[in-house]
C-alpha cells in the first residue's frame, strides 16, 4: 500500500508538471494573460518530482552506479561489495540531508516566498526529507550497515572540525565505495562535501547548488520529454513503428536491417534512454531479423547499437541535459545535432543492409497497401515530431511548454486512441518508472554542480585552457585529443555523470581553439554514443545481455564489428564542423 501510494504521488506530481505549462500557454494565447506564479511552481514541481523519483529509484534499487554488481561472479563478493557501496552512499546522503536542512533554515530566515505567500523553504524541505529517505533505503536490509551509519554520524562532531585529518582517507573511502557500486550521486556529492569541508566552506553551498540546478527554468523539459517516451514505450508504439518501418523498407535489399536501425533511433529519441529501446524493441526486432536469415550475432549487434543512435535526435534527454549544463539554447542543440544524427543512422543502416544475407536476391515489389495500413496504424506516433518542432520553432511555446504538450499528446493518444494505457494502475506504474529514471539523473545533476562550482572556484577551467593551449597548438590535434579523451571517459564514466561534470571544463578549452560550443556538444554526445557500448560501464551491453539472455562477452563480440562504422561517423562529425553548424544559422 505504501509503495502504491508513493508511486501515485510521484505520478500526480508529474501530471501536474505536464499540465501546468500547457494551461499557462493556452491562457496566454487565448486571454493574453498567464497564470501568476506558473513558472516558479513548475520549477519547484520539478524539484519535488526529482526527489520523489530518486527515493523511488533507491527503493527499487535503480540508482545509477559507476559499477554494476551484476559483473561480479562471486555471490559473497557481490554481497560485500553491495554492503560497502550502499553504506558509504548512505553516509553521504545523510550529510547531504544535513546540508539541505541548513539551506532550508537560511531560506526560512530570509523569508523568501514562492507565490501566493508560500515560503520557498517549505518546498525546499523535500531535499533533506528525500536524502534522508534515500539513506534509510540504502541500508534498510543491513543491520550492520545501519549500525555503522549511526556510529559514523554520531562521531561526526569529533572528526568533522579537522578536515586535514580526514581529507585523504575520505577520498580513498569514496573511491572504494565507487568501485563497490555506490550510486554516482554519492561519489560526486561526497567529493563536493569533502572539498568544501577542507576549505572550511559551508556545506549548505552543495545543497544550494543542487537546488539552483534542479529549479533551472529549462530543466522541466527533461522529465516531460522522458515522460512522453515512457508513454510511447508502454502504449505499444514499438510494435506499430516496427511494422511501419518494415513495410517501408522491407522490400529493399537489406531493408530489415535499415528498418531496425531507423525504428531504434526514433524510439530512443523520445524515450531518452537507450536501455528502454533495447527492452521494448528487442523482443520484436530480434525474431524479425533472425526470421529474415540474419545471423543472430549480427542481429544482436545491430539492435544493441541502434538503441544509442537516437542520442543525437531531438528531443532526446542527453541533448536537453547537455544544453542546460553547457548553457546553450535547447533549440540550437536540437537543430545542430540533426545532420550528425542522420549521418550516424545512415552509416549504421548501411552496415545493417550489408549484413543481410538476402541482399543479392531480387528486390521484392513494394506493397503499397501494407505500407498504407502501417502508416494509418502509426499515424499518431508519426505526428509526434511535428508536435515537438511546430510548437518549439513556430513560436507557439517555450521548450518547457513544448515538452509539456508532447507528454500530454502522447498520453492522450495512448490512453484514448490506442487504449494501451487505460488501466490506471499500469499508468501509475509507468509514470513511476519514468520518475525513478529522471530522479536518478537529476540527483546526479544537482550534486555534481556543487563539485563543478568548486572546480570553477579554484580556477581549474582557466588552468585547463592555459595548459592545453600551451601544450597543443593545432585545432585539429586538439579535436583528435578530445575524441581520445571522450572515448576513455565513455569507457570509465556513466553517460549522465559525464554530461554533468565535463562540459563546464571542456567548453572554455574548445572556445580557446575556436570550436563552436554546439559543434563541441555534438562531438561530445557522438562519443558518448560509443560509451553506451564499451566496457566497463556500457549500459547497452548490460541491457542487451539481460534482454537476449546472452553473456556480456557475446554481446560485446556482436557489437565489435560496428565500432569502425561508428568511429568513422565520429571523425566526420569532428572534422566537418559544417554538419553541426549549418542548420543552426537558420534560427539564430
Amino acid at each position: 500500500m505504501i509503495r502504491f501510494g508513493e508511486n501515485a504521488l510521484l505520478a500526480l506530481t508529474l501530471a501536474g508538471l505536464a499540465l501546468l505549462p500547457l494551461v499557462e500557454a493556452l491562457s496566454r494565447k487565448l486571454f493574453n494573460a498567464g497564470i501568476v506564479g506558473s513558472a516558479p511552481f513548475v520549477q519547484h514541481l520539478t524539484l519535488v518530482a526529482s526527489m520523489l523519483g530518486a527515493a523511488v529509484a533507491a527503493r527499487d534499487g535503480k540508482l545509477l552506479t559507476l559499477f554494476e554488481f551484476a559483473t561480479l561472479g562471486n555471490a559473497r563478493l557481490k554481497a560485500i561489495s553491495r554492503w560497502i557501496g550502499h553504506t558509504g552512499a548512505a553516509v553521504v546522503a545523510c550529510f547531504l540531508a544535513l546540508a539541505a536542512l541548513r539551506l532550508a533554515e537560511s531560506e526560512w530566515a530570509a523569508g523568501t516566498k514562492l507565490a501566493y505567500g508560500i515560503p520557498v523553504s517549505l518546498v525546499q524541505l523535500v531535499l533533506p526529507l528525500g536524502f534522508g529517505l534515500i539513506a534509510l533505503r540504502l541500508v534498510w536490509r543491513s543491520a550492520v550497515g545501519i549500525a555503522l551509519l549511526v556510529l559514523l554520524l554520531a562521531g561526526a562532531p569529533l572528526w568533522a572540525p579537522h578536515p586535514e585529518l580526514y581529507f585523504l582517507p575520505a577520498l580513498i573511502g569514496l573511491a572504494l565505495c565507487a568501485a563497490a557500486g555506490a550510486p554516482i550521486f554519492a561519489v560526486l556529492g561526497g567529493a563536493a562535501l569533502v572539498m568544501f569541508w577542507r576549505h572550511d566552506a559551508p556545506i549548505a553551498s552543495v545543497a544550494l547548488d543542487h537546488y539552483r540546478m534542479v529549479v533551472n527554468p529549462s530543466l522541466p523539459a527533461i522529465p516531460l520529454f522522458t515522460l512522453a517516451g515512457f508513454g510511447l514505450a508502454a502504449g505499444g508504439a514499438a510494435e506499430r513503428l516496427t511494422q511501419l518501418f518494415q513495410a517501408l523498407f522491407g522490400h529493399f535489399r537489406g531493408g530489415i536491417g535499415i528498418a531496425a536501425v531507423v525504428v531504434g533511433a526514433f524510439f530512443t529519441a523520445f524515450t531518452g534512454a537507450s536501455g528502454v529501446t533495447i527492452l521494448a524493441l528487442g523482443g520484436v526486432l530480434l525474431p524479425l531479423m533472425v526470421g529474415a536469415r540474419y545471423r543472430e550475432r549480427d542481429a544482436i549487434g545491430l539492435v544493441t547499437v541502434s538503441g544509442s543512435l537516437g542520442t543525437l535526435l531531438a528531443p532526446c534527454l542527453p541533448l536537453v541535459l547537455y544544453a542546460i549544463v553547457a548553457k546553450i539554447r535547447i533549440e540550437h542543440m536540437f537543430v545542430g545535432a540533426l545532420l550528425p544524427a542522420l549521418l550516424m543512422i545512415v552509416l549504421v543502416a548501411w552496415w545493417g543492409a550489408r549484413r543481410d544475407p538476402r541482399r543479392q536476391e531480387p528486390m521484392r515489389a513494394f506493397d503499397r497497401s501494407r505500407a498504407l495500413q502501417a502508416v494509418i496504424a502509426a499515424k499518431w506516433e508519426l505526428a509526434l515530431p511535428l508536435v515537438v518542432f511546430a510548437s518549439l520553432f513556430g513560436g507557439f511555446a517555450t521548450p518547457v511548454e513544448a515538452a509539456a504538450l508532447t507528454a500530454v499528446y502522447v498520453f492522450a493518444v495512448e490512453i484514448v486512441v490506442y487504449r494501451g494505457l487505460r488501466d490506471w494502475r499500469r499508468l501509475i506504474d509507468v509514470m513511476a518508472q519514468c520518475g525513478a529514471l529522471v530522479g536518478g539523473v537529476l540527483l546526479i545533476l544537482g550534486v555534481a554542480l556543487g563539485l563543478t562550482n568548486y572546480l570553477v572556484d579554484i580556477e581549474w577551467p582557466s588552468r585547463a585552457v592555459e595548459w592545453t593551449t600551451r601544450t597543443i597548438e593545432s585545432r585539429w590535434v586538439f579535436l583528435l585529443a578530445l575524441n581520445a579523451l571522450l572515448l576513455a571517459v565513455g569507457c570509465l564514466m556513466e553517460v549522465w555523470s559525464a554530461i554533468v561534470v565535463l562540459p563546464p571544463l571542456l567548453v572554455p578549452v574548445g572556445l580557446a581553439f575556436g570550436v563552436d560550443p554546439i559543434h563541441l556538444g555534438v562531438i561530445f554526445l557522438a562519443n558518448l554514443e560509443l560509451g553506451y557500448l564499451t566496457p566497463l560501464v556500457g549500459v547497452n551491453l548490460f541491457f542487451a545481455s539481460s534482454r537476449f539472455g546472452k553473456p556480456i562477452l557475446e554481446v560485446g563480440r556482436a557489437v565489435l564489428p560496428l565500432f569502425p562504422v561508428l568511429a568513422l561517423g565520429v571523425l566526420l562529425i569532428t572534422y566537418v564542423p559544417w554538419l553541426s553548424t549549418a542548420l543552426t544559422g537558420l534560427i539564430r
